[in-house]
């Protein structure tokens, strides 16, 4: 069975980008534009590992790691994805298990998948 990845991320582009590239190298995808929808998704479709934008309208990035930490487990490892000059200091304060700045190259992307895809 293909490892899951949630793709949350307010930018189409992104999203895109990323589904095509992780469907490429054999992973089932769900993507949401937000983290409101992202919490549906997450419900319906259990993730394997969820890459989070921070910031998004309706819920973004840190109060979907909080609303997603109180639902019942197993939880997925989040990597978070910010153009943030402080990137790691955001995922410290999220909790997010790693994270990667914007703009990004795919393949240390795909680096990070394949280590918390497990």
């Amino acid at each position: 069975m293909p490892r899951r990845v949630l793709v949350v991320d307010d930018d189409a582009t992104i999203r895109y980008i990323l589904t095509e590239t992780l469907l490429d190298e054999g992973f089932d995808v769900v993507t949401a534009p937000d983290g409101q929808v992202a919490l549906e998704r997450v419900q319906e479709h259990p993730p394997d590992l969820i890459l989070l934008d921070y910031q998004m309208p309706e819920l973004d990035g840190p109060r979907f790691v909080a609303a997603y930490r109180q639902l019942p487990g197993p939880h997925a490892p989040i990597v978070l994805l910010t153009a943030a000059t402080s990137a790691q200091q955001r995922a410290t304060e999220v909790g997010a298990d790693a994270y990667l700045g914007k703009p990004f190259e795919l393949d240390t992307l795909m680096h990070l998948v394949e280590r918390y895809a497990a």
